[in-house]
């Protein structure tokens, strides 16, 4: 029995001293992976707390949407009037030739800028209704005319049809292209010649802001 109880005390205590080793070696673990670093656990704590408390007081910057994109075209910017604007006609044919194709202008006469669209109302002689659109032209944007610019429109007098007519004058009217109010009074305008023919194909283009973008949909017929 005595024996028993020796070999008992012995057991502990190197029970006790094998977890005194433990604990050393578990503190030499934690000393050298702070040493790895530079740094202590203190020192990382203050770290970690300073960097929470830059991020947190760091000012959040608004978010500004992309300026919107300016609509096209000026909805400031009138329609022309018949005050607004002259209007000549020159004849586009070559001299001695027969008159088949003329060519309008109309010149802004103002101080302002103004606008003309679709086509002018054009009745050459004593036509009971003003000549219909040439057929495959399209309407364009609206020709923006400055003060002293003009606009262009190409008139064909015959377009080798029936009912033949003499023409000694011709009007001009601008009808009523926004449809806001009633048409203005057409004007008649200088001929370039003293007579020439018309029949029921003549035909007038759009408004145009160029000579040949004018004439060309008529001459080329």
């Amino acid at each position: 029995m005595n024996v028993n109880r020796k070999h008992a005390g012995s057991w502990r205590r190197y029970a006790l001293g094998a977890g005194a080793v433990a604990a050393l070696l578990t503190t030499a673990a934690c000393g050298s992976a702070n040493a790895s670093d530079g740094s202590k656990p203190s020192d990382q704590q203050s770290t970690t707390t300073s960097a929470s408390a830059t991020t947190s007081s760091s000012p959040v910057k608004p978010v500004t949407a992309p300026p919107s994109k300016k609509p096209t075209g000026d909805s400031s910017v009138d329609l022309c009037t018949m005050t607004d604007l002259t209007f000549t006609v020159t004849n586009y044919d070559a001299r001695g030739e027969e008159v088949r194709h003329l060519m309008l202008v109309a010149t802004n006469k103002s101080a302002k800028k103004c606008d003309v669209q679709n086509y002018p109302e054009v009745t050459l002689g004593n036509a009971k209704s003003y000549a219909p659109v040439k057929e495959g032209t399209n309407p364009d944007e609206a020709v923006a005319l400055a003060p002293g610019a003009k606009a262009y429109a190409g008139v064909l007098a015959t377009g080798g049809q029936m009912d033949t007519y003499p023409v000694k004058f011709m009007t001009v009217g601008l009808g009523s292209p926004g449809g806001e109010a009633e048409a203005e009074k057409p004007v008649r305008v200088k001929m370039p010649v003293t007579s020439f023919e018309a029949d029921d194909g003549q035909r007038v283009t759009y408004w145009a802001g160029t000579e040949g973008l004018a004439m060309r949909p008529v001459t080329e017929s």
